[in-house]
């Protein structure tokens, strides 16, 4: 009888145990809200303790999700909308990267992570090498990085476009808190930084057309249509952004997360015309309408912001929005070839892009994947 209750307390250990690690993993990964707000208090996009959209909140209709009532377990399951195959993609290392960065170039990593190259600098956009959750096995990863994280170059600038999951890594800011490296995000997200032990010094907080200038660079943020959040508690405790970087003869622009809006057209005629802008074209659903862009709208802002060439970000990597993998890639890659006048750039994840140098194909439509094209309305 003792051995039996020996080996019963035993085995609630274990489950004990693995909630204990997984709790303590979570409250790691939460990082923390901006303790003092008062200077936010002034701000048109601040209110009532909470950043906000100029148009309002974001909605959400239960009614309208495209592909029905998603589970709230489903993020913990293997999904049904991921490659049947292994994507081609390029595998890196660190002698992949010159010492000095080019003029300007560009290494898709996967989803919205980025290694931007402009006029000597390196700025790494959105870095996320793991699953995008705080527990390690919900929100897995369809497709592994091109390269492991410590083989990253070191970038001038760690750029961070809001703190969802799937932008803001906590593995990724506790590589880099103690290299040189200065990190850029919107206001309230240097609290989760400075939890994870970045010293305050490295970090530069920007709100909606504030900039930063080092070296010949300037960083501007500028609006997007979005939310934030790290716990069900956090909504809108730090801000969202989008960003132009504007060299001496080089610009390039970073939608973020965003839903459409009137913000690409000003940002156009405020900074335009752009080489390269990186737009979101993934996790869009008439249930969430304003939080991400439809394949229309990519095409749209494209043109709005004035940019020489389209490339799509935020795809590929996990499943957000009950797409099939390819969906999004495939439908913009349509309506590009509808409008004619559309420079789509699509490398593959790893792949360096070189203006004029680099010959990228449509690397996802020989693999198997969707056929039917139904384009959803705005």
């Amino acid at each position: 009888m003792k051995k039996f209750s020996t080996f019963l307390i035993a085995a609630a250990a274990v489950p004990l145990a693995v909630l204990a690690s997984l709790t303590g993993c979570a409250l790691r990964e939460f990082g923390q809200a901006p303790k003092d707000v008062s200077s936010y208090e002034n701000l048109p996009y601040f209110a009532d303790g909470k950043f906000r959209n100029l148009e309002g909140d974001t909605p959400f209709y239960p009614d309208r999700v495209r592909g029905g009532k998603p589970s709230r377990y489903r993020h913990l399951f293997p999904s049904p909308n991921a490659p049947e195959v292994p994507l081609p993609i390029v595998k890196l290392d660190k002698n992949a990267f010159a010492e000095t960065p080019e003029e300007l170039a560009v290494t898709w990593l996967g989803h919205a992570s980025l290694i931007i190259e402009l006029e000597g600098k390196r700025f790494l956009v959105d870095p996320i090498f793991d699953n995008a959750a705080p527990i390690p096995f919900a929100v897995p990863r369809y497709v592994p990085p091109p390269l492991k994280r410590k083989e990253l170059p070191l970038p001038d600038v760690v750029l961070i476009t809001h703190d969802h999951y799937d932008h803001l890594e906590y593995a990724t800011i506790r590589h880099f808190k103690d290299k040189e490296t200065l990190f850029i995000v919107p206001l309230g997200v240097g609290s989760h930084l400075l939890k994870w032990g970045v010293p305050p010094e490295k970090i530069r907080e920007l709100g909606w057309s504030d900039e930063f200038s080092e070296n010949g660079i300037r960083i501007v943020a500028e609006p997007a249509v979005h939310f934030s959040a790290r716990t069900w508690s956090s909504r809108n405790d730090t801000l969202w952004a989008s960003y132009v970087l504007k060299g001496n003869q080089r610009q390039v622009f970073i939608s973020g997360d965003t839903g459409y809006s009137e913000h690409f057209r000003d940002i156009g005629a405020k900074h335009g015309p752009f080489d390269i802008a990186f737009f979101e074209i993934d996790a869009w659903n008439p249930g969430w309408p304003k939080s991400h862009l439809f394949p229309a709208e990519v095409i749209r802002a494209y043109h709005d912001v004035r940019a020489a060439s389209l490339m799509p970000v935020h795809w590929g990597v996990f499943d957000l929005a009950l797409h099939p993998w390819d969906e999004s890639i495939r439908m913009v890659a349509a309506l590009a070839d509808e409008d004619g006048n559309v420079n789509l750039i699509t490398p593959r994840m790893g792949q360096k892009w070189i203006p004029g140098t680099t010959t990228v194909s449509r690397w996802w439509e020989n693999l198997p994947g969707i056929n039917n094209l139904n384009l959803p309305a705005p």
